[in-house]
């Protein structure tokens, strides 16, 4: 049983940081891709950025994120604890949403995420429940 289980949000004032957990259990199997997306209320979920795996484990891993993040937000992978963390600095009130991570599982017949894809959701397996964030003074 594939688990992704988010962790980290909070509350948050305009210009500071939090940094997100995505912590993968009940398998140590090798995935594609790691993917933070986000959603409010009304509105489609939305990728906000995204690690990958080329060959599934450890090497050649290529990040992605959307304009609106990019400068302000990190992604990262730490195998030892099966973990994938964001790191979002320099945080907006646009920000608050909830947050959710989603894993590619690899598939040596297919093809990693990429450019043109890995923001889409259905791109992706298996779904975490979501954390909130919101920033607001």
């Amino acid at each position: 049983q594939v688990q992704l289980v988010e962790s980290g949000g909070g509350l948050v004032q305009p210009g500071g940081s939090l940094r997100l957990s995505c912590a993968a259990s009940g398998f140590t199997l090798k995935f594609h891709a790691i993917g933070w997306f986000r959603q409010v209320p009304g509105k489609e979920r939305e990728g906000v950025a995204c690690i990958v795996s080329s060959d599934g484990v450890n090497s050649d891993r290529t990040t992605y994120y959307e304009d609106f993040v990019k400068g302000r937000f990190t992604i990262s992978r730490d195998n030892a604890k099966n973990t994938v963390f964001l790191q979002m600095n320099s945080l907006k009130p646009e920000d608050t949403a909830d947050y959710y991570c989603a894993a590619v599982l690899f598939n040596p017949r297919a093809r990693p995420p990429g450019r043109s894809d890995w923001y889409l959701p259905h791109e992706y397996d298996y779904w975490g429940q979501g954390t909130q964030v919101t920033v607001s003074s």
